[in-house]
């Protein structure tokens, strides 16, 4: 009966020790989510522009980095105004072709919205962040590039959707030039004094959460330490293990 009961500790000692190092290599950030998140900016309605966006949150305040280029650069004589926001409570995702109800060609914001939902916080360059202030072209950042950073708070139904995972980065503003004859006599969705092409969306990107810590891509942080201490630690789990197995058999023949 002993030996028996050595041999089946044996049997279970062994996967449990190669089992517990994707949980080392995981670390505590990657398992429960971090406070950081980050989208690939893609285009819809054959923009043509380009981004990426960061989010880090600290408490309710966020540290916002949003970078595009490739959007249209005027609009009536002036530099192009382009809305942005982060939106949220929906599927949090990019709208594909399909989204394109009335076949105008172009993805309207209220067509696109049950993929990436309402809006959440503006990305205003200064003053009000709130949904309210989603159409303000005056507060936004324009042109066809921008690098823009600002910290601001936001609203808990805000930080609730990114936790969730359904947190969406949408860039609007569309030259009217690349659009189907019908679309540039329409009238946008949400300003009809505004043309369909000034607030419908450009860019989209979903945002995912991050490793505390960011990625180990060699970005100067200490992430590529942090990930050989992990490796480490996963090996020697496996060692000890392998090492506690070895024993046990031995002893467990040497009583046979």
């Amino acid at each position: 009966m002993k030996k028996k009961a050595q041999m089946k500790a044996l049997r279970v000692l062994a996967p449990l020790a190669i089992a517990a190092l994707p949980v080392a290599l995981m670390g505590p950030a990657n398992a429960a989510g971090g406070d950081s998140w980050q989208a690939t900016l893609n285009p819809l309605n054959h923009s043509g522009g380009s981004g990426m966006a960061t989010v880090s949150v600290s408490g309710d305040t966020a540290n916002i980095h949003v970078s595009w280029s490739g959007l249209a650069s005027t609009f009536g004589g002036n530099a192009y105004p382009h809305v942005q926001h982060i939106h949220i409570g929906a599927a949090g995702t990019c709208p594909g072709p399909s989204a394109d109800k009335n076949g105008d060609g172009v993805i309207s914001t209220t067509e696109g919205g049950s993929a990436y939902g309402a809006i959440g916080t503006t990305l205003s360059v200064k003053g009000d962040t709130s949904p309210a202030a989603g159409t303000n072209i005056k507060i936004a950042p324009s042109g066809s590039s921008t690098d823009y950073h600002r910290s601001i708070k936001l609203s808990s139904d805000t930080l609730s959707s990114l936790r969730d995972g359904t947190g969406v980065v949408v860039v609007h503003g569309l030259d009217p030039a690349t659009l189907s004859k019908k679309a540039q006599k329409e009238k946008s969705d949400l300003v009809p004094s505004l043309p369909l092409a000034a607030t419908s969306p450009a860019l989209c990107g979903a945002l995912t959460a991050m490793p505390t810590g960011g990625v180990a891509t060699g970005n100067g942080s200490t992430a590529g330490l942090e990930d050989a201490g992990l490796l480490g630690a996963g090996g020697a789990m496996i060692a000890a293990g392998a090492g506690l197995f070895a024993a046990r058999r031995r002893r467990a023949t040497s009583q046979a």
